[in-house]
């Protein structure tokens, strides 16, 4: 087989941006962003010009450097050296195996609809996750197109009932139902930023097109055209999404529940419409892990080439797939769902898993400085454009700042421990090198 058949074209990158995004939280975002009214409308607009601008950022160093695989880390060794790229490479790292574990605990809680054995025995539970997180494992150790297949599929599987949903629902919005404008008792613009920042989230997995580039096809093109196209479908998702949901049920009634796409598709639909909901909730989960199961592979092994990490990391098996580095974070994940469901440990489950998702925003941060550092490399100071990057580098900049802001200050405080317990990690590899 030629290697460009081997490589991601731009749909499935494309799915591998929309899929990592599109998990199962976002089934559960309306009933969570009630508590702040349907204020949180003008939070998804906010976060949806971030995402925008990192998206740009993401797009624009996939351009400069069109064969840098490792995303975030990618970028930000290459302009801030060693230490910069280690310190993002190790927390993004261990934030994607924490959410992964949260992920998998999402699409067994969907399948209880269809096999309730798994609400109410932990055995079941448990070994449904482990058999999920190993099985999509094995599926990536195999041609990277076979993974980059299986997530194009369950990406469009897991849109047409939000997109049900969405369309379907405009049609029976009631305009008091977005009443009251602000449910949070606080200023509208601390209901604003607390929104803003909460909706964010759900944009994480914008920069994933970056992360395999070496297994993308042309990727000077196809990176920048995907991460844009997957944040626009995914933006337009979430935005209907929440308005139709917001709009067919009550405020007060939605606060409550547990399943707000649901309950609005048996009002659209019919009483069946739950399941077909609750189908795509496991499908949505299900390719999420699938796509971050790829990424898993793809960070250890450029952080390994570039000896920040133990070789073995770079290791690859006869499909050329880098397969220490899924096998391993799998072993992690096993361990934090197991965590999830013994009862004396569910709060260190949650501990560790705050702190993944403020460890994904802080590559971000990194990334923009990279940005503009690689584009004084590459790009010659006479060239035109430099107004437009250096204005893109300030509001990218500054918005992954305000988003680790609104994270809240034990968010920050226990992020940045976490960042420098990797420090004695990094010296150590420092040293050996150093010896070899």
């Amino acid at each position: 087989m030629p290697a460009s058949q081997k490589k991601l074209g731009l749909w499935t990158s494309t799915s591998l941006v929309v899929g990592n995004m599109i998990g199962a939280g976002v089934f559960l975002m309306p009933a969570a962003l009630a508590s702040y009214g349907s204020i949180s409308l003008l939070g998804w607009i906010f976060s949806a010009i971030g995402a925008f601008l990192l998206a740009k950022v993401f797009a624009n160093l996939s351009k400069l450097l069109p064969n840098a695989t490792g995303g975030p880390y990618a970028y930000t060794h290459h302009s801030l050296g060693n230490f910069a790229g280690f310190l993002v490479a190790w927390g993004y790292y261990i934030a994607v195996s924490c959410s992964n574990a949260s992920i998998a605990i999402a699409f067994v809680s969907a399948l209880s609809t269809f096999f309730p054995i798994l609400a109410t025995s932990s055995v079941a539970a448990v070994a449904t996750a482990l058999s999920t997180i190993w099985l999509l494992a094995w599926i990536n150790t195999f041609v990277i197109t076979t993974s980059g297949k299986v997530q194009l599929i369950t990406t469009i599987l897991k849109i047409l009932p939000l997109v049900a949903v969405s369309i379907g629902g405009l049609f029976f919005i009631r305009m008091e139902n977005f009443h009251p404008f602000n449910n949070s008792g606080t200023s509208d613009f601390s209901a604003l930023t607390a929104s803003a920042s909460f909706t964010f989230f759900a944009f994480i997995g914008i920069e994933c097109a970056t992360i395999p580039a070496g297994s993308v096809s042309n990727p000077a093109k196809t990176i920048p055209r995907a991460t844009m196209l997957g944040l626009l479908i995914a933006t337009i998702v979430y935005l209907l999404g929440t308005i139709s949901v917001m709009g067919i049920i009550p405020m007060k009634q939605l606060q409550t529940s547990l399943t707000p796409f649901a309950d609005a598709a048996v009002i659209i639909y019919g009483a069946n419409a739950r399941y077909w909901v609750s189908a795509g909730v496991a499908i949505a989960a299900f390719g999420a892990l699938n796509g971050w199961t790829l990424i898993r592979g793809q960070v250890p092994y450029a952080i390994a080439n570039d000896k920040l990490f133990p070789a073995i990391f770079a290791k690859k098996n006869k499909a050329g797939i880098p397969y220490v580095g899924i096998l391993f974070s799998s072993v992690m994940i096993s361990v934090f769902i197991g965590m999830n469901y013994t009862s004396g440990l569910v709060q260190q489950f949650k501990f560790l898993l705050t702190l993944a998702l403020l460890s994904v925003l802080v590559p971000y941060l990194f990334s923009t400085a990279a940005y503009i550092i690689t584009r004084i490399e590459k790009v010659s100071l006479k060239a035109g454009g430099w107004i437009g990057a250096i204005v893109l580098f300030v509001l990218a900049f500054g918005y992954s700042l305000w988003a680790i802001a609104g994270t809240g200050q034990q968010a920050v405080y226990l992020g940045f421990l976490l960042l420098m317990a990797g420090i004695p990690f990094y010296a150590l590899i420092i040293y050996r090198n150093k010896k070899g």
